[in-house]
Formats: C-alpha cells, structure tokens, sequence
C-alpha cells in the first residue's frame, strides 16, 4: 500500500478544508508514491521520533501536530526542525500532519477524549458547516453518574495519567455536562459556559481567563501534550480499518516539552 492510500484515508476521515486558517495540516515531507512499510504514530515530529521511525522500520510518520507550519528558508542542522527534515529526506521517512482538521472532525480528537472520559450524547460546542461536512471546535457531553467536582478531577487526572491539574475554585454543585477541547481551547470556555457545561477540560489556559468563572463552571487544565496524547489511538483506528494492510505504531518517544519537578 502507498503513502497516498493513507493519505487519502486519514483526509476522508478529516478532510483539509476542516482545518482552520492558521495550519498546515497534510502532507509535511516525502513522496506519496511510496510503498508504506510502517507508519510510526505520534503527537509532534522530531528528531527523536524520526530515529524511532527509521529503527522500527517505518517510513511514514503521522502526527497531530505539524512539523512545518511555515516555510523553511534553510535546510541545515542549526535547529532541531532543520535536523528532522533532513534526515527524514536521507532515510526517505514521509511525514503526514493531521492537526485542527482532526481536532474538527466527527470522531476526531475531542470525539474521542469525551469516549476515555465516559460521555454519553457528545456532540459539538460550536458546530459549524464546511461545505457538505458538519464540524466544530470543541464537544460537550454528559456524565453517565453525576460527580463531585473534587471527584470528578480525580478521575480525569486517571483517565489522562496526569500528574496534577490546574483548576479555579471548586465547584459546589455536581459536575453532570462537561465540554471538552483538547490542546489549547480556552477561546471555547464562554462557549462551554453558554451550553451550561458544569465543567470544561482543556490542555491549557491563559492565567487572567481563570477569573470570574467562580461556580459557574469547573475549570480543569491538564497540560496540552497530555491532553491530546491519545490522538494516536485515533490515526490508528483510521488506518487499521481503511489500510489494513499497513502496519502501525504508536511512538514510544515521549516529546513532551514540558516537565513538572
């Protein structure tokens, strides 16, 4: 199977024009003519990840988020972008970005962090139409038991192996409708408050937006790597269902910038 063939898959599943203005999500590098020996399945590319890719036999790497979001004026070894396109182009690894066009998509991202968490009538928060395509920014859904806010928490922290979470002042009501956009949502936290969501989970949020939310809505953080760490479950289900015959792996690397001490 080709390159082209998973392409074409993973763009049905989420077509580009789902994506917003701002990205580049698609084909990053590589020829799509060719044969997929492997596909390595992860969150960001790096250098890292491309060593991944070539010892585990893999010559297409799909990610969340794109290596290249503008143009390279140089292809040298001074940065790590520069040191991951070259050697992806030496050992002939294609590379392949599904980032807000996935993100926006039915079943995509938020679809499926509302799945780990249990939702039940998950829909969008702020739906939209492009073209003949339903999508939107963000999901809400509803708890099959109602929580406590500190319980509820809780359980996101274990659904998500975080190790701590950033919140405002807990809630003194159950938590029942939660909205949910992975990576950096808190543009949809009005939204979620509109929809009368009792608490909203997002990877991260600017400091001044925690204000003023006070028993109006739980507020829940756990980081933007984390929160989107299971969107290669996603390209796997994708691909295992439309390229059978393609075998996938999901990255060992973690690329996670972030450490907490």
């Amino acid at each position: 199977m080709k390159v082209k063939e998973v392409l074409s898959a993973l763009e049905q599943f989420a077509p580009l024009p789902l994506q917003e203005s701002w990205d580049n999500a698609g084909l990053q590098v590589g020829l799509t003519e060719a044969e997929v020996s492997g596909a390595l399945l992860c969150l960001d590319v790096t250098e890292k990840i491309i060593d991944e890719a070539i010892g585990k036999g893999c010559n297409l790497v799909v990610s969340h988020h794109p290596l290249l979001f503008r143009g390279l004026k140089t292809i040298s070894d001074l940065t790590d972008m520069q040191r991951t396109v070259r050697k992806a182009i030496q050992h002939d690894v294609c590379i392949i970005s599904m980032h807000t066009n996935i993100d926006n998509a039915r079943g995509g991202v938020n679809y499926h962090i509302a799945r780990k968490l249990g939702l039940t009538d998950v829909t969008f928060l702020n739906p939209k139409r492009v073209g003949d395509v339903e999508c939107g920014s963000g999901v809400i859904g509803t708890l099959e038991v109602p929580m406590a806010s500190c319980d509820f928490v809780i359980a996101v922290k274990k659904a998500f192996g975080v190790e701590c979470a950033m919140t405002n002042e807990l809630l003194r009501r159950k938590v029942s409708r939660v909205a949910i956009c992975g990576g950096a949502g808190d543009f949809l936290l009005d939204e979620a408050v509109a929809a009368s969501a009792d608490a909203f989970i997002t990877g991260e949020m600017h400091y001044h937006q925690y204000f003023g939310y006070e028993q109006k809505i739980q507020i829940c953080v756990i980081g933007h790597y984390q929160s989107e760490q299971f969107t290669t479950e996603v390209f796997r289900d994708i691909i295992n269902d439309q390229c059978p015959d393609v075998r996938t792996e999901i990255a060992e690397t973690n690329t996670n910038p972030i450490l907490y001490i």
